[in-house]
This record gives structure tokens, C-alpha cells and sequence, in this order.
């Protein structure tokens, strides 16, 4: 499926809590019924203190096209849906949040783990967006995160679940990919990952020391914004049959 990720800034003047009440009373009912969307998602975070962000919104669509149509190009912030819901989504986001300070990125989304069944709801998650180290490719960075850093990575202990999401146009992308990786516990995700407030952190057990030292290999850390929260499946008809079957 393909994604669009939105790291949430909220509006100047408005606290954090106005923020999340806003986000999930007034814009979270018109953003799941944007047309094409299957999937949406929010991730709050556990320490709004200690957080980069308020927020990330996560909207899944079956096309590429269906996407675009909803929520623009990658290379693209301000444009105007012709209709429906996500017409009426772009018109509220000014409501609440910074647009210039939200990064983003579409991508198509692999799976690379998932013990999950598809039910995040309450699961604890860490999402890197990654930037390539210099000197690096695009296509190498690939390489190296597909086939070195995720074997280890999805062996961190406690992860239930790991994704990809990779950007379907990375000339206009703001970020190589997205990794996310989900823990059943905070506690268990702070072990393997690190606080949310520390990106220097030397885990004990081998299996989470590993994929850490990996990144030094091919990631940019100091460019390298991360979030750590607890997600909300707010819709997912991607499971459901057709009539037809």
C-alpha cells in the first residue's frame, strides 16, 4: 500500500493540548473519510515534553494516484483537491497545525515483521526518518537498510512489528524512507530504541547493540528526526470483502 506520513507542528499560540483535542475531535472524523483512504492512523507522543512533534497522521490509500488525488505530490505543499472530504481536510489543517514546519513523506510501506495481526492500537512505536549518510546514493542507502539493517533490526527483542516506508519519488522526498518499529511496551521500546529524549544510547542487550552500531553505516543521525508514541488505528477497511465475494 502506499502512505503518506505527516509529522504534526502545531499552530503558534495553541498549547499541545489544545492541539491533540483539536486533531482528534474536529480533524480526525474528516480526515478517515478523505476519498481512497483505507487506512488511517494516529501516533501521539509519550512525552510531549521530550517529543520533536505533536503528532503523526498516517494515511493509507491502494493507489498512488488515488493518493496524489487526496493529499498532493511529494514535491508539493500547497494544493487545492478538487473535492469531497480531502478538499475539506486541506481547508482545516490551517486550523491547528504549522504547515511549514510539517515535514512529510510518501512512500510505498514494506512490511518486514508482524506479529501484530494488523490491530496496532495501543502498541508503542518509534519512527526514524531517515536521511542517507554523505557520500551515499539513494539506491545504496536502500541496499544497505533492506539487506544489512533490517535483519537485524526486526531482531531487536520486543519488536512486534516492522515496516519500511519508502519514497515513491526520492528526488522531491524530504527523507530516504521511514523505519517503524512497534513494541507491546514502552519499557521494552526504551531498551532496544533508547528515550525519546536521548539519541545517545548504548543498549545492553547484544541484539539491540547491533542494528544501533549499523546506523552509524548509513544514516545521517544528527538529520535524522525521530518520534516515539502510541498509535490509534482510527480506520482500516483494508481486511473487508467485496460484496462480489
Amino acid at each position: 500500500m502506499y502512505k503518506h506520513v505527516a509529522l504534526l507542528v502545531r499552530r503558534d499560540g495553541m498549547t499541545h493540548e489544545e492541539f491533540v483535542d483539536y486533531w482528534q475531535t474536529n480533524h480526525t472524523p474528516i480526515a478517515r473519510d478523505i476519498e481512497g483512504v483505507v487506512r488511517y492512523q494516529t501516533v501521539l507522543p509519550v512525552d510531549a515534553d521530550a517529543s520533536e512533534f505533536d503528532g503523526i497522521a498516517e494515511l493509507y490509500f491502494d493507489s498512488l494516484d488515488e493518493l496524489h488525488d487526496a493529499l498532493g505530490s511529494e514535491g508539493s505543499r500547497d494544493y487545492d483537491p478538487a473535492r469531497g472530504r480531502a478538499k475539506e481536510a486541506r481547508a482545516d489543517v490551517d486550523n491547528f497545525l504549522s504547515i511549514a514546519d510539517r515535514p512529510r513523506l510518501i512512500g510505498e510501506e514494506f512490511v518486514e515483521k508482524d506479529e501484530t495481526g494488523g490491530d496496532t492500537t495501543g502498541l508503542y512505536k518509534h519512527s526514524a526518518f531517515l536521511v542517507r549518510k554523505a557520500g551515499m546514493t539513494h539506491e545504496e542507502f536502500l541496499d544497505h537498510w533492506a539487506n544489512e539493517h533490517v535483519p537485524l533490526a526486526r531482531e531487536i527483542p520486543g519488536v512486534v512489528r516492522y515496516a519500511r516506508v519508502v519514497p515513491t519519488d526520492p528526488e522531491n522526498a524530504e527523507f530516504d524512507g521511514v523505519a517503524e518499529l512497534y513494541f507491546e511496551s514502552l519499557d521494552a521500546l526504551r531498551a532496544g530504541l533508547g528515550h525519546e529524549s536521548s539519541r545517545d544510547y548504548d543498549p545492553d542487550h547484544p541484539k539491540a547493540a547491533a542494528p544501533r552500531e549499523d546506523v552509524d553505516n548509513f544514516l545521517s543521525i544528527a538529520d535524522r528526526p525521530r518520534f516515539v508514541g502510541r498509535e490509534t488505528v482510527q480506520k482500516d477497511v483494508t481486511g473487508e470483502e467485496t460484496a462480489d465475494e
